[in-house]
């Protein structure tokens, strides 16, 4: 069977089992008027088994104060603890699942990410741009299992794919037809809740054009509004999107709401009002917000940042007699993924099952070096490695149209060194290990539009009261700076290719995620215009050493320090 046609069959098939099984309880066989149900939701998790590191590990509340989170095995405990407090629940996800992830997963073709997804119970995925990294068929196979074509099964002797669908109602073939399912229908407390999944039409900047060929992308509002009528018609009337598409916020905690209006909220604000809340992702953004619908009725629109940090919760009272929505008493808030709990056993041993099976491939070569690549930065805080490092994101986002690059040196977490073989001897060989230890954030790469101005004020940023940050930056860019200068007056001489900045002027420039998101103060990055995804830091770090053989400490010219 052809999966468009499978793809029909199951979604007349759940229609069909709607319009059976929902009308509505009489008195005496529910005397409540409503339903409590609870969904649970997180987003963009990318493959964090193990609890993630440095920044990408911690939640910033609205005090400023930090706390460590996310991790598989507590990701676990969290979601039964919140299942257990309310009967009827079920588990989503916002997508980005898989795709950009750590050593332990991806090593296996993020397997080990699907295997936990299945034993957290989720119900309903929209797929993410990072779903389609490997392509259509890829997806197709993490969906309905079976082993990789070219690497076979390399983490269990089998994979089954995923238990629960990816949903995609604005995916379709090139000849218009569904290459998703729209949408699915979850029965919980006796009525039927839809399940629509749309995600952002503009994937194919964001992807590489051989992924997604023969795809196309449509219009968001559209699909979910097309699907919610189609819901509404069969007597779905409690619906919920899952959103691949968010915005970016100020300095905010969980359950904030700073949004700065972008295409997440312009979304939201358009839906029809038969939609009831909206769980986001791809920004990597935390906010719990409300947003009226055409109406003028209030409905949620949540996003729990990434990595497993943050679950997302909406609580729905649902009336018994209308089977819709009660808008009014609706709840939403974002629960921190705390490492205080106890970790989930099975979670845990399927965890440390991947972590022990990738030790292996951490030794594979992945490059040669002709000197020491120390992270420390010069007397004008230009460093070798974060030379190699920004080139190596200049070179990983060329098709965002990047001519710049820039990176946080606290993102730098290791040396590269040349003696690097067992016994001590210089060999320059460069492990997967080694790499990884540099940069071992998973930060996702993000290209934006900055102006000259903009970007004159991140140079500027780097001296503050707290302190100072020097940026690592790729040969494109140069400038000069006085330490003695007053404070956002420092930079001077600032060119990008050999000509002088204009500060009208626009340049797509490739920064990380924390960056883009204000990231050690600098604040100026949440100007950005234009958002553009790409790779994972330490993959763009890896590709450039393959690519750059025997490669020698750069030239350090690209900061100049002034008396």
């Amino acid at each position: 069977m052809q999966l468009s046609t499978r793809l029909a069959v199951l979604a007349a098939a759940a229609l069909a089992t709607t319009a059976v099984t929902t009308a509505p309880a009489s008195a005496g066989q529910r005397p409540d008027p409503t339903t409590d149900v609870r969904i649970i939701g997180f987003n963009d998790l990318h493959g964090n088994l193990e609890p993630p590191s440095g920044s990408s590990g911690r939640v910033v509340q609205s005090d400023g104060t930090t706390v460590d989170a996310g991790g598989a095995a507590y990701l676990a405990t969290h979601v039964k603890q919140l299942r257990a407090q309310v009967r009827n629940s079920f588990v989503v996800s916002a997508g980005d699942n898989i795709g950009a992830s750590p050593l332990t997963s991806a090593l296996f073709h993020d397997e080990p990410t699907i295997d936990f997804l299945n034993m957290l119970g989720v119900n309903a995925s929209v797929v993410g741009n990072h779903e389609f990294d490997e392509g259509y068929k890829e997806l197709q196979r993490m969906q309905f299992g079976g082993c990789h074509p070219t690497d076979g099964c390399q983490f269990q002797s089998t994979f089954d794919g995923a238990k629960f669908p990816f949903l995609g109602s604005n995916v379709y073939f090139t000849n218009g037809l569904p290459a998703l399912l729209p949408f699915t229908v979850k029965f919980e407390g006796g009525v039927p809740v839809g399940v629509i999944g749309a995600t952002l039409k503009d994937l194919p900047s964001v992807v590489t054009p051989e992924a997604i060929k023969g795809l196309k992308f449509g219009d968001e509002v559209e699909a979910i509004n097309r699907t919610s009528n189609l819901l509404d018609y069969f007597g779905v009337k409690a619906q919920v999107v899952l959103l691949h598409q968010g915005d970016g916020t100020e300095v905010e905690g969980p359950n904030d709401c700073k949004l700065r209006p972008g295409p997440a909220a312009a979304i939201a604000a358009a839906v029809t009002p038969k939609v009831d809340a909206f769980f986001t992702g791809h920004s990597h953004q935390q906010y719990n917000c409300v947003i009226n619908d055409p109406a003028g009725q209030p409905r949620p629109v949540i996003q729990g940042s990434s990595f497993g940090r943050l679950l997302s919760v909406v609580d729905l009272k649902i009336s018994l007699k209308t089977r819709d929505v009660v808008r009014s008493q609706t709840k939403a808030f974002n629960e921190i993924v705390t490492r205080t709990v106890t970790p989930d056993p099975a979670v845990a041993a399927l965890v440390a099952e991947a972590k022990t099976k990738s030790a292996p491939i951490a030794n594979k070569q992945v490059g040669t070096i002709t000197a020491d690549l120390p992270a420390a930065g010069n007397a004008a805080g230009e460093s070798p490695l974060g030379d190699v490092i920004a080139d190596a994101q200049l070179a990983g986002t060329q098709s965002n149209n990047a001519v710049i690059a820039i990176t946080n040196p606290g993102g730098i977490r290791a040396d590269l060194t040349y003696k690097s073989s067992p016994n001590g001897e210089g060999d320059g060989v460069v492990t997967y290990g080694e790499a990884f230890t540099v940069q071992p954030f998973s930060n996702i790469m993000q290209t934006i539009t900055l102006t000259g101005a903009n970007l004159k004020n991140v140079l500027e940023q780097q001296w503050s009261a707290s302190g100072t940050k020097i940026l690592q930056i790729s040969s494109s860019l140069h400038y000069s700076y006085s330490a003695s200068a007053p404070i956002g007056s420092r930079v001077s001489n600032l060119t990008v290719n050999g000509t002088p900045v204009d500060p009208a002027a626009t340049f797509r420039v490739s920064v990380n995620n924390f960056l883009a998101a204000g990231g050690d103060g600098f604040a100026e990055f949440t100007k950005g215009t234009d958002l553009s995804g790409g790779p994972v830091d330490l993959d763009a770090l890896i590709a450039y050493l393959g690519a750059h053989p025997s490669l020698a400490p750069p030239a350090a010219d690209r900061i100049t320090r002034l008396p």
